[in-house]
């Protein structure tokens, strides 16, 4: 590893997650790409179909993780400093609050939007437009639109997802979470469009609001996700799917020290790396060396490279979180 190797705060990346975080840059700049061909191609062909003006909006929703993303992934290469002692690694949950609001709000929007084209029987007409001479129906050309924005999403969130986990990376992982519902998306509007063209008029309002649903779901997930992060709730999995099994192992190591009784740690998700607080009751109620605590202390950061600061704290008694019969609350189970 050179000095010159990217690091999060002063966490130096190991060669797999120096390379994963190299690639995730370079695909979410070709995401921005992409995204910027395919909104100005189902901008052109919008007419005045309801599930085109929701997929459009969707993706100039797309935009926002990889923006943040790349804006986050700059930040938190700062050192901690006098002021930022913990370092800069919460703008990923800025980033992560940030993209989940917009789509929150966009969702909500349009479901109030297309939901009222519904209730009020709408029937939208799709005009035709003249190309090389000849006179096409629009609804052609949107459905092409659709059809050529659906499959590269597919291949940019399976290659993000990977990533995502390998970096811990929330942001990227809502990122990756979107671009694999983008073929829906793309699907749905082009059934709305042929709906429309075989004379089913809600076929176009189903459709938008059938994205509009997807769009508040997605939103209301990472929200939840990213508020409980900043609210320094129990650190999760980069998915959010389950409690992150780091903690169990540092335990597991400290319960095996000869001088430690009993032991239980506490993990903050700064974003991509941990901050850890070890409690451990020392056997037969003796202080520990300095020695012990330090040699504890370094085996438990190189347990995994998300460790960036981990303290121990040799107390008599488990704090109450942590104690048999009460939840992790703090109130009685």
């Amino acid at each position: 590893m050179t000095n010159n190797s990217p690091r999060f705060g002063h966490t130096e990346l190991p060669d797999e997650q120096h390379k994963a975080l190299g690639r995730a840059v370079k695909f979410e700049w070709i995401t921005l790409a992409f995204l910027a061909l395919s909104t100005a191609l189902v901008f052109l062909v919008l007419g005045n179909s309801q599930a085109m003006k929701a997929a459009w909006i969707e993706d100039l929703l797309s935009f926002l993780p990889p923006i943040a993303f790349l804006v986050a992934t700059r930040v938190i290469r700062r050192r901690p400093s006098e002021e930022h002692p913990y370092g800069f690694h919460r703008s990923v949950g800025i980033a992560h609050l940030v993209s989940a609001v917009a789509l929150v709000v966009m969702g909500a929007y349009l479901i109030i939007d297309s939901g009222v084209g519904l209730l009020s029987a709408e029937h939208p007409t799709i005009g035709s437009v003249e190309l090389f001479e000849r006179t096409f129906w629009l609804g052609w050309l949107m459905i092409a639109a659709m059809i050529l924005t659906a499959a590269p999403p597919v291949y940019l969130g399976r290659v993000k997802m990977k990533l995502a986990e390998k970096l811990h990376d929330k942001v990227l992982y809502a990122d990756a979470d979107m671009n694999k519902a983008d073929w829906m998306t793309a699907l749905a509007a082009a059934v709305g469009v042929a709906g429309i063209g075989v004379g089913l008029w809600w076929a176009n309002s189903a459709a938008a609001l059938l994205i509009s649903v997807s769009i508040l779901r997605d939103g209301v997930r990472n929200l939840r996700g990213a508020v409980g992060g900043l609210m320094g709730a129990r650190a999760r999995t980069y998915d959010g799917a389950k409690p992150d099994p780091l903690g169990a192992t540092i335990d597991e190591y400290l319960h095996g020290l000869d001088w430690v009784a009993d032991a239980r740690s506490r993990i903050r998700d700064e974003g991509h790396v941990f901050h850890v607080e070890s409690f451990v009751v020392p056997e037969g109620g003796r202080t520990p060396s300095l020695e012990n605590l330090e040699e504890a202390r370094r085996t438990c950061i190189d347990l995994d490279w998300k460790v960036q600061d981990l303290v121990i704290v040799p107390v008599a008694e488990l704090p109450e979180e942590f104690l048999p019969g009460v939840a992790s609350t703090g109130g009685e189970r």
